[in-house]
């Protein structure tokens, strides 16, 4: 018998791209792990944008959204310093209710056209986190985001579709996207092996979200925030011959 789905040693992620666009639901989404391949390919110099659906405004329950908005795009900005990406872009769909349909597409299709990643970087888009029996249920932002950012890799070759894109915003059809990398998903193929300087990268970079991290836990905000990644990148990393390592699914493209 083979070994079962958890325990499968892992592929290495494809290395031999120079540009990558990820897109995700909130501010946060990114630093739980992936961040740590972000600074590891973005040292190699790789180039990296971070597109957000949302400004996370109802993140915080004691922070009205308007407040809540600002500090947590201040902090997504900061944080995505951290891990060498200073392109940034908000959506602005709105926090806890998006809506997975043809407007969403086509803000991702724009933001893939105007970038011209061959990697696009997502979160996870299933149904739980998890893949056994008691897994947690996702949330309807992640899930929607996830779909919509697969399906516009398609919508952003066409020309046909979203076309005013094209005439209006001087953009390009783009069929340039290899792969889809989805990160904490429940079915990871591939891992990144990070070093020690990504590894501290990422932990600045979700230490930069003070404020959503305090509303989250009473715990001390580093040692949670040491805590959450460094377990996720070992146990990755215990599939991948050792070390650290950011677990992927991997989603080929045409």
């Amino acid at each position: 018998m083979g070994e079962q789905h958890g325990e499968q040693r892992l592929e290495p992620m494809p290395g031999d791209w120079q540009r990558a666009l990820a897109v995700v639901a909130h501010p946060d989404d990114l630093e739980y792990g992936a961040a740590a391949a972000v600074a590891e390919w973005t040292a190699q110099g790789k180039e990296i944008a971070y597109v957000l659906a949302t400004r996370g405004e109802a993140g915080i329950d004691n922070l009205p959204p308007v407040e809540c908005a600002r500090v947590r795009e201040a902090e997504q900005r900061a944080s995505a310093a951290a891990v060498g990406v200073t392109d940034l872009e908000f959506l602005d769909h709105p926090d806890g209710v998006i809506e997975e349909g043809p407007a969403l597409r086509a803000d991702i299709a724009r933001a893939l056209r105007r970038w011209r990643p061959e990697l696009v970087i997502t979160a996870n888009h299933h149904e739980t986190w998890g893949s056994g029996p008691g897994a947690w249920r996702n949330t309807p932002d992640h899930r929607a985001v996830g779909r919509a950012a697969l399906d516009a890799i398609g919508d952003a070759g066409n020309r046909w579709i979203f076309a005013d894109q094209l005439e209006e915003d001087g953009l390009m059809p783009w069929s340039g996207v290899r792969w889809a990398a989805v990160a904490a998903s429940p079915y990871v193929t591939h891992a990144q092996a990070v070093g020690e300087e990504a590894v501290a990268a990422a932990l600045a970079s979700l230490n930069e979200h003070r404020a959503y991290i305090s509303a989250l836990t009473d715990e001390d905000p580093q040692a949670y925030a040491r805590t959450i990644v460094t377990g996720g990148l070992e146990m990755y990393g215990a599939r991948f011959g050792g070390g650290n390592a950011v677990g992927f699914e991997l989603v080929p493209f045409s």
